[in-house]
């Protein structure tokens, strides 16, 4: 991920905007739960820039896939037409901001004040009223943590201020994202997810769900918790399911997964693939659910909590078991140098010992589950 350059705007220095950055940066560096701390934030953001309804997406930081949404929108109901024309856009990709000189974007300003060059405003929000989008993205060398949409409805665009404003608090609501992300992995599992089979939901390439197992739908209810009567709204699967097809579009060339922590739970992957079928309209979009593996859990375990690529390598090391002198001799390196990294990684987990590392990372079913 790109370090980013100076800003394109002028940093106001207005009582105002000093107060709500100061705030945010407070918040940001609270005890407050991940989505008690994107509640507040927006409840800060709101008079300070002035907004009228918000999309905020946790992502996987590799593929940069959306999850744990938190969002207040006037569309709903056209819930699966928005998430894939937001993953078919190129105008203020989340993505593609990861890459930019700053992490903010003006939906008015990137299309020179004509909306209709973009797709989710020309197809979905124009009958809205929305008279702009700003955008900010949330990475840092360790990965891509979320982004944020911000629309406003019959009014100005945003300001220079605003932006400059959003991109002040980029880089503190990042680093709290990434750090209530590694949190996740200390926090007891409580419960378990009954599922009796494998957990599938099949989709057309609208969005729209044509079949589900039974399992996956006791996993979306975890993923965004929902009352029994209610059925779960599926958004995990709409993001990797639109993943998959801006890959197919050439819009983004990640790959359409997302790992996922489900409170009280575990940690879940989902991936979506392309169903083949004799039809040559196509056979539609298959996304599973399952836990994550050991790999990608211990990934995930040594970004969230900052860990360098040569930290990274020795842990997974370690999850395979491996003494001192095996990572030594596999790594290239001294017995003294991996004493050294094996520190480093304890100060940065705040752990005390291999053990607690490993233990922690990959929770205790894993670890029953491979010996």
């Amino acid at each position: 991920m790109c370090a980013y350059l100076a800003q394109t705007w002028p940093v106001t220095s207005s009582r105002p905007y000093r107060r709500a950055v100061a705030r945010i940066e407070q918040l940001c560096s609270s005890e407050l739960e991940e989505r008690s701390l994107r509640t507040e934030i927006l409840a800060v953001l709101r008079p300070a820039i002035g907004f009228d309804a918000h999309v905020w997406l946790l992502t996987d930081p590799v593929s940069t896939v959306g999850h744990g949404p938190h969002a207040d929108v006037p569309c709903l109901p056209q819930l699966p037409q928005a998430i894939r024309l937001k993953y078919a856009t190129t105008v203020n990709r989340w993505t593609s901001l990861l890459r930019a000189r700053s992490p903010v974007g003006r939906l008015d300003d990137a299309t020179g004040g004509d909306l209709r060059r973009s797709q989710l405003w020309q197809e979905l929000l124009q009958p809205f009223g929305i008279s702009d989008i700003a955008s900010v993205v949330f990475g840092d060398k360790h990965g891509c943590w979320g982004f944020l949409d911000l629309w406003r409805q019959a009014g100005s665009p945003f300001a220079d201020a605003d932006a400059a404003l959003l991109a002040d608090i980029a880089a503190p609501i990042c680093r709290a994202l990434r750090q209530r992300q590694a949190a996740a992995f200390a926090v007891a599992r409580t419960e378990q997810v009954a599922v009796g089979g494998p957990a599938v939901v099949v989709l057309n390439d609208d969005l729209v769900i044509t079949s589900r197992t039974t399992p996956a739908t006791q996993w979306f209810r975890s993923l965004l918790p929902t009352p029994p009567q209610q059925t779960p709204i599926p958004a995990a699967a709409y993001n990797v399911a639109a993943q998959l097809l801006a890959v197919e579009s050439g819009v983004d060339d990640h790959r359409p997964s997302a790992r996922a922590f489900v409170p009280g739970h575990t940690w879940v992957t989902l991936r979506a693939s392309r169903l083949e079928s004799a039809d040559p309209v196509g056979g539609g979009i298959a996304v599973s659910i399952e836990e994550t593996p050991a790999g990608p859990r211990l990934d995930l375990f040594a970004r969230s909590f900052g860990l360098s690529p040569r930290e990274r390598e020795l842990l997974s090391h370690l999850g395979r078991g491996a003494d001192t002198q095996e990572i030594a001799g596999d790594m290239a390196i001294s017995d003294y140098t991996v004493q050294d990294h094996l520190k480093s990684i304890f100060a940065k987990t705040d752990l005390p010992g291999r053990g607690a590392v490993i233990t922690t990372a990959l929770g205790p079913r894993v670890l029953s589950t491979e010996g």
